[in-house]
């Protein structure tokens, strides 16, 4: 069985990597300094970015392969495991990585919005390629921090240290907004599959077996993170994807209000609600009028 390397401290990390430890909760990578390794899996404590340079074995998160090439930024939120696989040969580590503890940025603006940054749960199939320019953007934050680890700890480092790091994820939604539309045919795709699924899931019995429509349900039909997913939708539509499931509830339920022979109750059920009164709340709130007062105006019209 391969060996599972478990990192809850950035001074294990370094270790690892055979890098001095500058600082106890921060630290940037040149992972050429690395000795020969062979494939391993590593479970993480802390938070990583890894920007990678060549080939130099299969990352896998999961059981997918990450869509890992040069000029590849991935990022690991604590408590994930990623597998190295060499197949068995030792390997050189290349390219470049920050990480950092969460007790970092406890007390901060960046804890408070850290969840913010999706790409952190991302599957493995959704990792950020930089373009050239984009690249020497990474690395200029990289360089920054790596700075001011150099220097002696004073009460500004902390701050200085955090911030860049918030510049650096900022930079990475610009990135990951700029990769949406490059790969918008990618993107348009997911897209129609997602409206072929919307649309035949209240054509199935999935709603009285499953419930209503979820952006879970979706993602994993896709094979997406639900976050990646959510943020494809949204960049796609300007709809979140709840919001377009929304939406599609709405009109299926107004189709079927017109059919005056069902009670609205068994609408409710038709649609995955496990209650009427649910269904009456939510077509209210999304519509202006109950269920029973749509069905009226519509008589009167």
């Amino acid at each position: 069985m391969k060996q599972l390397l478990n990192f809850n401290s950035i001074s294990e990390y370094n270790d690892f990597n055979n890098h001095e430890t500058l600082h106890p909760l921060v630290s940037v990578l040149d992972f050429s300094k690395a000795k020969p390794r062979p494939g391993c899996r590593m479970n993480y404590g802390i938070y990583a970015i890894f920007l990678k340079e060549v080939n130099c074995g299969d990352l896998k998160y999961g059981r997918n392969l990450y869509d890992y090439q040069d000029r590849t930024l991935v990022f690991l939120a604590p408590g994930q495991v990623i597998d190295v696989e060499n197949y068995g040969e030792y390997y050189q580590p290349q390219g470049h990585g920050l990480v950092f503890h969460p007790d970092l940025i406890h007390g901060t603006l960046l804890a408070k919005n850290i969840d913010q940054y999706n790409f952190f749960t991302y599957n493995s199939s959704e990792a950020l390629h930089l373009s050239a320019r984009e690249r020497n953007v990474v690395l200029d934050c990289f360089s920054k921090i790596g700075y001011e680890l150099q220097q002696s700890i004073d009460k500004h480092s902390k701050q200085i240290i955090v911030s860049n790091i918030e510049l650096l994820l900022n930079y990475c939604v610009r990135f990951y907004d700029r990769q949406f539309i490059t790969r918008s045919n990618a993107n348009k795709g997911i897209l129609e599959k997602f409206e072929e699924l919307l649309n035949s899931y209240f054509t199935s019995d999935k709603p009285q077996n499953i419930g209503l429509p979820s952006v879970a349900y979706f993602a994993d039909e896709l094979h997406l993170s639900s976050n990646y997913f959510g943020d494809l939708i949204k960049k796609d539509t300007g709809k979140s994807a709840q919001e377009y499931i929304q939406t599609k509830i709405i009109d299926v339920a107004k189709e079927k209000i017109f059919d005056r022979t069902k009670l609205l109750s068994e609408i409710a059920y038709d649609l995955g609600f496990k209650y009427p009164q649910h269904f009456t709340r939510f077509f209210k709130q999304h519509v202006g009028y109950s269920p029973n007062e749509y069905r009226i105006k519509d008589s009167n019209n």
